[in-house]
């Protein structure tokens, strides 16, 4: 008999263990029920924080691709702009060129004018020097002696005069060239003649006037110029004379 109950007891602790009291305490209950609440608000903080962690990490990705693309934008920026420095510099350099060989075809321009110009106004002037020669020539050979021929010859010296006056102010000057030495740029020799009353190489006369304009030549003076004289050589004709007086 006391077998059996001591086996009956054995059977009815685990069951006890295993089965939960329903008449728990409030208090117990409620410190559960405070657990389980903190566990879920501490799950919910830690979302919070991995959602808020992911966020950041996904606003820096997008800041440090917005700088990569702005990089990579002002690379090529900086391409663009090195690729219109080089062009302006190509651009300038022609420029400059064409400006210089401008200047250089009107200055040629100009000068290239300005010559035809005084070659044409020399041109003029040379056919009419001619006139004044035969002016000059007729006031140093005719001599007036009656009172019509210097009537004449006074109206004919006034337009002599009028012409050089014009020649004058167009730059025309007569050169002097009597007495002054020889100069090739100046003067056409046409005579040579022997003299002790001009040094060698000295414009002994004038036979034609020449003219200037400006400084250039205009027409070259025909001159004669002096010569040293030749030694006399003694024949033997003189020699034998000699000896026999």
């Amino acid at each position: 008999m006391m077998e059996e109950e001591s086996q009956i007891e054995e059977i009815e602790k685990p069951i006890a263990n295993s089965v939960e009291v329903p008449n728990a305490s409030p208090e117990v209950a409620l410190e559960n029920e405070e657990g389980q609440v903190n566990s879920v608000d501490q799950q919910g903080v830690e979302t919070e924080v991995t959602t808020t962690e992911v966020t950041t990490t996904g606003a820096a990705f997008d800041e440090a691709l917005k700088d990569a693309e702005s990089l990579s934008k002002l690379g090529a920026l900086q391409g663009e702009v090195q690729a219109l420095k080089s062009q302006l510099e190509d651009r300038t350099g022609q420029y400059m060129r064409i400006a210089a060989d401008f200047d250089n075809y009107r200055k040629r321009t100009q000068r290239e004018k300005e010559e035809f110009e005084q070659q044409i106004k020399c041109s003029t002037i040379i056919e009419m020097l001619p006139v004044v020669d035969n002016f000059e020539r007729a006031r140093s050979q005719i001599k007036p002696q009656t009172e019509q021929e210097t009537t004449i010859h006074k109206s004919y010296q006034s337009v002599y005069k009028q012409l050089v006056d014009c020649l004058k102010r167009v730059g025309v000057a007569p050169m002097r060239a009597q007495g002054l030495e020889f100069d090739p740029t100046l003067h056409e020799a046409v005579m040579r003649q022997a003299t002790d009353e001009y040094p060698e190489g000295i414009v002994m006369e004038e036979l034609q006037r020449g003219y200037l304009i400006g400084d250039r030549v205009l027409r070259h003076a025909l001159v004669k110029v002096a010569a040293p004289l030749e030694p006399v050589i003694p024949s033997e004709e003189t020699d034998q004379n000699n000896l026999e007086s």
